[in-house]
């Protein structure tokens, strides 16, 4: 089998090709189109499972343009409903071929010919469109793999369900991001390898000085699309080798001037940008992106979907952000560090 983690940029898109199964989860971005050119270049002709995670843009943003040019049988989706007109599109392309559509939830297995799929999440809706991430983990004889999409807070849930996650190779959660990528989930999964997708230089900064660190301290060999271009495992189910389209090395803090900061590191930054030693806050009204992600429960989506909100009139207001809801509320008022002024 081989795995082609392919370079979308800032996106993702992993290919499972087996002696007798094509698999393909995620889709990469809606203004590129890189995916299926990538997939023929490769022989693909057909297409056993489509999956996409999560129905964000940088996920599902060329599935629409995968089913109109392979014969795919099957299609997986979290179930999560986004008002985006790329998912109006992918929802069209599903609807006009003939392909088999499903939402799997946590517990399921599946064989597709040699391959074995394993469904880790989600039990059942969540509203929230990363933490409602299809989270898998696939077999092919002893060598697993574990990808989770966007998850984020739901890695604890995953844990607790009690299901065996070891995994060789894990993709990180959320392209690196620190919202994700636990220590107790990398406890759980005990991973030789670690693998990321993002692009160069990208303004998250992902993948985020926290995650890279922790990898490191576990002795986790760790990959990226950004920095080793498209990035293969091929195994025979016993031993595996890694092949890269490019050579490169991630450095623990190669990020740490640019838009790698930490939360502390971002908070800081708000509190100088607001030239006032009496200001304590993050504003978020006129906070950057990356400022944002300081606030509990705000991650890189949900920093962006409040940016495309904004104006705000008030902190309660932030429940118009998806996933948001009163108790996330509460916890974001608690912290104290979100304000309106």
């Amino acid at each position: 089998m081989e795995v082609h983690f392919i370079d979308v940029g800032q996106g993702d898109a992993t290919l499972f090709l087996g002696p007798d199964f094509t698999i393909l989860v995620d889709a990469g971005r809606h203004e590129r189109n890189d995916v299926v050119p990538y997939l023929k270049n490769h022989g693909v002709s057909n297409i056993d499972l489509l999956i996409g995670t999560h129905p964000h843009a940088d996920h599902i943003g060329q599935m629409d343009k995968v089913i109109e040019n392979f014969d795919v049988a099957e299609v997986w989706m979290s179930g999560d409903e986004h008002t985006s007109q790329t998912f109006e599109r992918v929802l069209d392309a599903i609807l006009a071929s003939e392909a088999e559509y499903y939402e799997p939830r946590a517990g399921e297995t599946f064989h597709f010919n040699s391959a074995l799929v394993e469904v880790l999440h989600p039990e059942m809706l969540t509203g929230d469109l990363n933490d409602g991430s299809v989270s898998l983990r696939f077999v092919y004889g002893d060598v697993k793999f574990i990808l989770t999409g966007d998850v984020e807070h739901s890695e604890r849930d995953i844990i607790n369900r009690g299901y065996d996650l070891e995994a060789d190779f894990f993709q990180l959660g959320h392209h690196g991001s620190s919202t994700s990528n636990t220590q107790a989930f990398l406890d759980a999964i005990k991973p030789d390898v670690a693998i990321y997708s993002a692009g160069a230089n990208n303004s998250y900064g992902h993948p985020h000085v926290e995650v890279v660190n922790r990898l490191k301290n576990m002795d986790i060999l760790l990959y990226g699309t950004d920095i080793h271009g498209s990035i293969i495992v091929k195994t025979d189910g016993q031993s595996y080798t890694i092949h890269t389209e490019r050579n490169g090395t991630i450095q623990a803090d190669h990020n740490d001037n640019e838009q790698g900061e930490s939360k502390q590191d971002n908070v800081e930054e708000t509190r100088r940008s607001n030239n006032s030693s009496t200001v304590d806050c993050i504003d978020i009204n006129n906070a950057s992106l990356e400022q944002l992600t300081a606030i509990t429960h705000i991650g890189d989506a949900r920093a962006a979907e409040l940016i495309e909100l904004r104006p705000f009139q008030s902190i309660n207001k932030l429940t118009r952000i998806t996933g948001i809801g009163s108790g996330r509320l509460n916890d974001i008022k608690e912290e104290g560090l979100a304000c309106v002024n």
